[in-house]
Order: structure tokens, then C-alpha cells, then sequence
């Protein structure tokens, strides 16, 4: 008894929707991959950013003077902001701090004027602040003191390689996983049509010929799975965004789009090339052979 053309759709539509949703789960994982790529990276640089210098002036120092040297601050590549923190400044923000004025009980003001400098990421380490710290001595005679957190900036450098490190090992073994389960979901839709490969065979069908629908439709597959992968990751970004404060600022639209552009691209690319091979198989087989995989 044949099966009813409406059964058989059914069950050809159902096949490609699990084979749809199948790879989407495994896009959406590499994309994932890719995101947390990202978010290192912004986050490195979003932390190295917040790392910086301060240097003390001298009391001698004449208004003309300060602004000529934030103005050759802030023209320096390494600079990112430039805040100039004046003694009256500096005591209010003490004050503040201790809950007393110490000027009260001392008669004068005790502290200096001061610039903190924020740093460009690339600029956040030991061996570049060494470097500015000589060139900013010689901008002028009354930068008495040069300050930086050495400890903090080295701890931060060798924690973000070592997370990367980690990461880029994660990344590696899970892209192998995911290649092989995509491999695997279009392999298992070819094979269940390797009667039909044969049946073209038979009838004089050339390779090129036989490849060109399955690959179209895989292809079709892939960029279906994609999107579904796109919109999951958009909407675990969308959750994330809403639940921690903060987070809106490590993303990067144009990195994001980068993002769904490699799961799209590796939607297409990857249910290309398993299918190519996959049909190749089968086309070299035997039709006797095909009863017996």
C-alpha cells in the first residue's frame, strides 16, 4: 500500500525541520563562542582603559603652565582623558572621603595639584608605561611626582592572558564538536536519500547534476538555521543587557554584527561542504553497496 502524497510531505517537512533546528542549536553555540570572544576582549579593554597614571605638580606651578601641559597630555597617542584635579580640589575631595577637613586642624593645605591621565588599552602595560613615564618627565620641570599602580597593571595583563588562553582552548574544542554534529545532521539527510543519488545515476545523470539540489537545500538549511541561531543570541544578549547593569557598555555593535555575520557564513559553509562530500559518497558507491551502509 503507497503512502499518501500528504504523509509523505509531512514526514520530508519534518525531516527538515529537525535537521533545521539541529544545526541552528549547534550554530547557536559557535556563535556563542564568538560572542564571549568579544566580551573578552571589550572587557579586557574596558578594564586596561580604567587603568592609568597621576602625576604631581608642583606649587610653583603657574596656570599657563598647566594649561599648556594637559593640552600636551592630551595630544599624546597614549592618552585616552586627561583630568586635572587642583589643591582646593583635592582637599574637598579628601574632606569628603574622611568626613573632616584636614585643613581645619593642620592650618594649610597639604596636598598638590595633581593630572590623572587615562590610558589606551594597547598603552596598559609595564613596559609602555616605563617608556610615557620618561616622556612625560621631560614635558615639564614641575611634574614632581609620576604614580601608577605596577601590581595592578601587571595582575590585570596576566589574568586577561590567561583567561584568552582558556578561552581560545574552549573555542578550539568546541568548533571541532560542532563541525562534527553538523557534519553528522547533513550526512544522515543525505543517506536517506542515497537510493534516490543512485536512481539518478542510473538514469545517466552527471555528478554536478546530482549535487546541485541537495547542496542548494542544505544550503537553504543552513541560512535558516542561522537566523534562528541569530535570533537566540539575540535574545540571550537581550536578557543579559536587561539583568546586569553595566553590561550594555562591553557591547560592540559593529563586533556583533561580525558575530551573525560568521554564524550565517558558517551556516552556509559548513552544510556546503558536509553535504558536498556526503553526496560524493554516494555517487562512488556501488547501488549494491548502498544496501549495506
Amino acid at each position: 500500500m503507497s503512502k499518501h502524497p500528504s504523509q509523505t510531505r509531512n514526514k520530508f517537512f519534518g525531516a527538515r525541520l529537525t535537521s533545521i533546528i539541529s544545526i541552528s542549536l549547534v550554530l547557536f553555540v559557535l556563535g556563542l563562542i564568538a560572542f564571549m570572544g568579544v566580551l573578552a576582549t571589550e572587557l579586557s579593554v574596558f578594564v586596561k582603559e580604567n587603568i592609568g597614571f597621576s602625576i604631581v605638580l608642583s606649587d610653583e606651578i603657574k596656570p599657563n603652565e598647566v594649561t599648556a601641559l594637559r593640552k600636551k597630555l592630551n595630544d599624546a597617542p597614549f592618552s585616552k582623558s586627561v583630568r586635572y584635579i587642583s589643591k582646593e580640589d583635592a582637599l574637598k575631595e579628601l574632606s569628603e572621603e574622611l568626613g573632616e577637613n584636614p585643613e581645619e586642624f593642620l592650618g594649610f593645605n597639604p596636598l598638590q595639584a595633581s593630572m590623572e591621565v587615562g590610558l589606551h588599552s594597547e598603552y596598559a602595560n609595564s613596559d609602555s608605561i616605563t617608556l610615557i613615564e620618561r616622556d612625560v618627565k621631560a614635558l615639564s620641570t614641575a611634574i614632581q611626582e609620576f604614580n601608577y599602580r605596577k601590581d595592578l597593571v601587571e595582575l590585570v595583563n596576566d589574568n586577561m592572558k590567561k583567561a584568552s588562553i582558556i578561552l581560545f582552548g574552549l573555542a578550539v574544542i568546541l568548533m571541532f564538536i560542532s563541525l562534527a554534529l553538523i557534519n553528522n545532521t547533513v550526512r544522515l539527510g543525505v543517506y536517506s536519500k542515497r537510493f534516490l543519488i543512485n536512481t539518478m545515476k542510473l538514469v545517466g545523470a552527471t555528478p554536478g547534476f546530482i549535487r546541485r539540489p541537495f547542496i542548494r537545500s542544505n544550503i537553504v538549511n543552513g541560512i535558516a538555521a542561522a537566523f534562528i541561531a541569530i535570533g537566540m543570541l539575540s535574545g540571550l544578549i537581550f536578557y543579559l543587557t536587561q539583568e546586569f547593569a553595566g553590561f550594555q557598555v562591553l557591547i560592540n555593535e559593529e563586533l556583533l554584527l561580525i558575530v551573525f555575520g560568521i554564524i550565517l557564513g558558517m551556516g552556509i559553509l559548513i552544510t556546503m561542504v558536509a553535504s558536498f562530500f556526503a553526496i560524493n559518497r554516494y555517487i562512488r558507491m556501488d547501488g549494491d553497496d548502498m544496501y549495506l551502509v
